[in-house]
């Protein structure tokens, strides 16, 4: 499984670990997940560091379309992304500029400046 994920309702937060090859219908099934567990007002920490996105543009657009829904949520909680790979920043950015201003989402190539800006360390 590319994304491996625990949700823990004790401590209200969501860490989430990509690796490998990664599709759309394995971010999907996260986010829906995520969703389903009612966990969307959790802080929520995405390790992308050994991620390799195999989305295209019709792809981003159909997880700008799911961001966009998940903005129904309201308090979405904070999301920290972990990369430094460029093409994973790249599809980071492009999901977070979907997702509007209102979306609680940044980037980092630290997983402890991650920990830190969510309020965990």
């Amino acid at each position: 499984m590319p994304i491996e994920y625990e949700i823990d309702h004790n401590r209200k937060f969501v860490s989430a670990k990509a690796h490998g090859p990664v599709v759309l219908d394995e971010i999907v099934d996260y986010l829906d997940a995520v969703a389903g567990q009612d966990a969307m007002p959790y802080p929520k920490l995405f390790d992308a560091r050994d991620a390799e996105p195999k989305l295209n543009d019709d792809d981003v657009m159909m997880l700008g379309a799911r961001v966009s829904a998940y903005a129904a949520y309201d308090p979405r909680g904070s999301l920290a992304a972990v990369t430094a790979n460029e093409e994973t920043i790249e599809i980071l950015q492009r999901y977070m500029n979907l997702g509007g201003p209102d979306l609680p989402m940044q980037l980092f190539t630290s997983i402890e400046e991650a920990r830190t800006w969510l309020g965990l360390d």
